[in-house]
């Protein structure tokens, strides 16, 4: 079987920019060096337009204020639009006001009488008046995960009339393609067009005002529906855009959704594709912007959301801590919403050693499990069970029974009392079955909230850069464990906990998720170290030193491309309307196709893979 191995990884977050860990080394600025910390203040300088020149301590304060989870940006929670029916009655007095003709409903009321005056109608309405208030309430929620302050990714490209996520999915998907040190036209040339798969997606669709809240909102607000809105709303066109705009591709692409364990239901799409050979490349990930007031009001309204009043009571306080809202595994309220697009790029073991590629890591498995019979389709169950259960068995057949021990959890652990006490029970056991004394358990969520779809992506990518500065970022929110969590068998790291010089400790991580519908997935990921170990072993000494040599170029084009970025300069991918094929660009036999864009042809099925059924 083949190991897909991580090759490159880009997008965005409350964090930062993912490629070059810099989303990662945000989390970890209390305690990494400043000759590590440079270039990370430095591109989010640049991102939030703070600073052209040095990087001050003035400017760094201005970096941390707008960084993390805080109060929500994309909307002001203090006056949040909201309108409420009435019937409005002149009493003895009628009711009186003037419309264009072009204004007039299509059926006017029975207790209306119209006085046409040029292009302006007089109306005058006996009796009541149905009408909408407007008004504008405080909403009960006002922390959240938004991108960094200041940084519009859609100022980047021609972006016009593209929902939020469909903005964050150019860009991290263009940051995952800078991040491979290879130009993709080069690795095209070593693949067939259909050897490449994209899967992406989102669990909650597009919807701002230029996709599904714009088009359902529209015939009671007086606004217009767009020809793009409902085509750009659809939850698969995250993928539909980077084939379309980034990668120019005509391989295997779509998304499996999982509500909140969508990402890793995508990786295992990806995945398995590239160990059955159908694919070489795959683009898995997610984009998500649901930090929207009416999506929140909808969590909200379910319970599930932390709430100021409530933050203020754990705390005994007037003022609400929106840095501290997410906070899992200790006394908490709920979870936080948050933005985010992360995407990774896996590559065939072969092609990745030939071309040089980075490796971050490599994905092991995926287990996806469903929680049977429930009691309300957005209680937990036994699925998350399972997965946790397996992803660990897994880990100890290719690790053994000391290298089991030598794993990490980044946890589900979205801060929310229901998911405190079910997930630590999970790990618990499963570190109790086998035999995992103290096993160290982390929640990212903590620092970039809840990205619904693209979550399980936040975590990945803060467990490759374990990998690379040998430290585990740990949940920081909080200064105790809450009495009903289960943890005997569990180290939940409330500080940061150093792995070893490039995590040399860590021979792999579990990444847990858990969906509204009992989505349960997790995934085993195994470390660079332990990855390239496999693969000497496999392909022998001589092999992983030639793949060493090719390596040390495409690592310093990683190097150039991530130092142009963290100045200001950066790709970002989007080609509208070039290299457009049509009939004329398709030439056929009976066994092979070739496009006018590609230089390799795609072989056609020539052999029944059913002749022993004859």
């Amino acid at each position: 079987m083949k190991l897909p191995l991580i090759v490159g990884m880009g997008g965005i977050n409350a964090a930062g920019r993912s490629s070059g860990f810099h989303s990662y080394k945000r989390m970890l600025a209390d305690i990494l060096p400043a000759s590590d910390m440079h270039s990370t203040w430095q591109d989010l300088a640049h991102r939030m337009g703070l600073a052209d020149g040095d990087i001050t301590d003035t400017v760094i304060e201005a970096i941390k204020d707008g960084t993390l989870i805080r109060r929500i940006e994309t909307f002001d929670p203090d006056r949040v639009l909201q309108q409420y029916k009435a019937a409005i009655s002149g009493g003895q007095e009628q009711i009186c006001f003037t419309l264009r003709k072009s204004k007039l409903p299509a059926h006017v009321p029975e207790n209306w009488q119209l006085e046409e005056e040029g292009s302006k109608v007089h109306i005058t309405v006996t009796g009541e008046l149905d009408a909408l208030l407007a008004d504008y309430v405080t909403f009960p929620v006002s922390s959240g995960g938004n991108i960094p302050r200041g940084f519009e990714p859609g100022k980047l490209y021609n972006s016009r009339f593209h929902p939020r996520g469909l903005q964050l999915t150019i860009y991290g998907a263009s940051d995952a393609l800078n991040s491979l040190g290879v130009d993709w036209s080069d690795i095209l040339t070593h693949i067939r067009p259909d050897e490449v798969a994209v899967y992406a997606g989102s669990a909650l669709a597009q919807i701002d005002d230029q996709s599904i809240a714009g088009m359902v909102a529209a015939p009671l607000t007086g606004g217009r529906v767009s020809s793009k809105m409902m085509a750009l709303s659809l939850a698969e066109m995250p993928a539909d855009f980077i084939n379309g705009y980034v990668i120019n591709s005509v391989g295997t692409t779509g998304t499996n959704m999982g509500a909140c364990a969508t990402f890793l239901y995508n990786l295992r799409q990806g995945m398995q594709d590239i160990q059955s050979g159908a694919a070489k490349v795959a683009i898995v990930g997610n984009a998500e912007a649901p930090v929207v007031s009416e999506i929140m009001e909808g969590f909200r309204v379910m319970g599930a959301l932390a709430e100021d009043a409530q933050l203020c009571a754990l705390d005994d306080s007037e003022t609400v801590d929106n840095r501290r809202a997410c906070r899992p595994f200790s006394d908490n309220a709920g979870f936080t919403m948050a933005e985010s697009a992360q995407f990774v790029v896996l590559m065939e073991e072969e092609l990745a050693l030939k071309l040089g590629a980075n490796i971050y890591g490599s994905a092991a498995d995926v287990f996806i499990n469903a929680d049977g019979n429930k009691k309300s389709i957005s209680a937990p169950g036994v699925g998350n069970y399972v997965t946790v259960a397996k992803a660990a068995a897994l880990a100890q057949a290719i690790l053994g029974p000391d290298g089991v021990k030598k794993t990490f959890v980044q946890a589900h652990g979205t801060g929310t009392p229901q998911n405190r006490v079910t997930e630590s029970h999970i790990l618990n056991e499963v570190a109790k079955t086998f035999g995992i004394e103290n096993w160290p358990v982390t929640a990212i969520k903590s620092y970039v909230g809840h990205s619904m779809s693209a979550a399980a992506g936040d975590q990945l990518i803060a467990s490759l850069g374990v990998w690379q500065y040998g430290w585990i970022p740990g949940i920081k929110t909080i200064d105790h464990i809450a009495d009903d969590v289960h943890q005997s068998n569990l180290n939940i790291l409330m500080d940061h906990y150093f792995a070893g010089t490039a995590g040399d400790d860590m021979q792999g991580v579990i990444i847990n998720a858990k969906g509204f519908g009992g989505n349960n997935a997790s995934a085993l990921v195994l470390s660079p170290q332990k990855t390239l170990a496999m693969l000497q072993k496999k392909y022998g000494q001589l092999a992983i030193a030639e793949y060493l040599a090719r390596n040390v170029k495409v690592r310093e084009a990683t190097t150039v491309r991530d130092r142009q970025a963290c100045q200001g300069q950066e790709e970002v991918r989007y080609s509208f309307g070039e290299s457009v094929m049509d009939e004329t660009s398709v030439t056929m036999t009976q066994d092979s196709l070739t496009l006018s864009a590609f230089g390799e042809a795609i072989a056609l099925p020539t052999v029944n893979p059913y002749a022993d059924y004859e």
